[in-house]
């Protein structure tokens, strides 16, 4: 068998066509047994970039910002409730719930805003986070 460098090879499976290519491939694959695994190749920094978003969607948020939705039934008591957490006087607080969807508290612990949701839960009035 004749001896063939490593470039003369490179030659000449560069020359093939994709059709050839993947006739050689399946070849390969039967002759030794063995599956070829697809693999993209991307530059690195979009490796990078995607190492980073990942990390950063792995973080749990720490804030939140308080949002009353829907004031429910019980106005007179979702206004009590609101002038306790925000420290308004009973005109502002009074217009903040009648002006629902409104931004109640902003970034705040996640304990705090569950506390918050649930005194408001508790009289009617629907709260989501942000």
């Amino acid at each position: 068998m004749a001896e063939f460098s490593k470039d003369k090879l490179i030659d000449i499976i560069s020359s093939l066509s994709v059709l050839e290519l993947s006739e050689l491939v399946k070849a390969l694959e039967n002759k030794f047994g063995i599956v070829a695994n697809q693999q993209v190749f991307t530059n690195s920094s979009t490796v990078a970039n995607n190492d980073v978003q990942n990390k950063t969607t792995k973080t749990e948020q720490t804030e939140f910002d308080i949002i009353l939705t829907n004031i429910g039934n019980s106005k007179i008591n979702v206004i009590k409730i609101v002038r306790e957490i925000t420290n308004l006087g009973l005109k502002e607080s009074k217009d903040l719930v009648e002006g629902a969807p409104k931004l109640l508290k902003a970034k705040v612990s996640k304990t705090e805003a569950e506390e918050i949701k649930k005194k408001l839960n508790d009289v009617g009035a629907i709260v989501e986070f942000k």
